[in-house]
C-alpha cells in the first residue's frame, strides 16, 4: 500500500503558481468555479519539491481563453529568476491517460476563488510520461518511485489499461512501458522497497 502524498506548497514555484492561478481567476473575472487539473512537471514538484519547470500543464474544466501575457516572476531557492508560465500548448490528448485520471485526481486547496485546483494522481502522472518517455519524463517516474508514491507493478496495470483509449501504432507505446516499468522495478529495488 502506497502512502497518501503530501503537497509541497510552500517553494517558490508553488506560490508562482498559486499567483499565477489568482492572476488567472482575475483576468477572466470568474463568477463561478473553474476546475483546474494539473499535470506535467509542476504536478512532479508539488509532489516531490524537487523537480524545476515553469511552464504549468493544466486542462480546465471549462472552455477558456488563457492569456498568453499571463506570467509570474518568481525567485527560486537558489536565487534563480523564474517565470511561471501556461503551456496553451498542453493537450492531455497527445499523452497516454487512463479514462478515469480526471476522477482520480487529486484537490488541492489553494485559496484562491473560484479555482479548484485538481493534481494528477502520482500514478496517473507516471503514465501520462510512457508515451513520450524523454529523460525528463524517466527522472519524473524514478522520483515518484523513489518517494514511494506507486509500485512498479501498479504504473504496468494502470498503463496497460490506458492503452486502449491510445489511437496509432502501439509498438513504441509498449516498448515505452516495458522500460517503464523496469526503471521503477531498478528504483524500488534500489530503495529495497522503502520510500527514500
Amino acid at each position: 500500500m502506497t502512502p497518501s502524498p503530501r503537497f509541497h506548497t510552500d517553494t517558490a514555484l508553488a506560490r508562482g503558481l498559486r499567483e499565477l492561478l489568482r492572476s488567472l481567476s482575475h483576468r477572466l473575472a470568474l463568477r463561478s468555479p473553474l476546475r483546474v487539473y494539473l499535470a506535467g512537471g509542476m504536478a512532479v514538484h508539488l509532489y516531490s519539491a524537487t523537480r524545476v519547470t515553469t511552464d504549468v500543464d493544466a486542462e480546465f474544466g471549462s472552455r477558456i481563453f488563457v492569456p498568453q501575457d499571463l506570467v509570474v516572476d518568481v525567485t527560486l531557492e537558489d536565487g534563480t529568476p523564474a517565470t511561471v508560465h501556461f503551456d496553451t500548448n498542453y493537450n492531455a490528448r497527445f499523452a497516454l491517460m487512463h479514462e478515469d485520471y480526471l476522477h482520480d485526481a487529486l484537490p488541492l486547496d489553494m485559496g484562491i476563488d473560484n479555482i479548484q485546483l485538481y493534481v494528477l494522481s502520482p500514478l496517473d502522472l507516471a503514465v501520462s510520461k510512457v508515451a513520450r518517455f524523454a529523460d525528463n519524463d524517466k527522472e519524473d517516474i524514478a522520483e515518484l518511485v523513489r518517494l514511494g508514491l506507486f509500485l512498479a507493478d501498479d504504473l504496468e496495470k494502470r498503463a496497460l489499461a490506458a492503452v486502449g483509449g491510445f489511437v496509432g501504432g502501439q509498438a513504441l507505446l509498449l516498448l515505452n512501458l516495458r522500460d517503464a516499468v523496469a526503471l521503477a522495478r531498478r528504483v524500488e529495488a534500489s530503495s529495497n522497497g522503502h520510500p527514500v
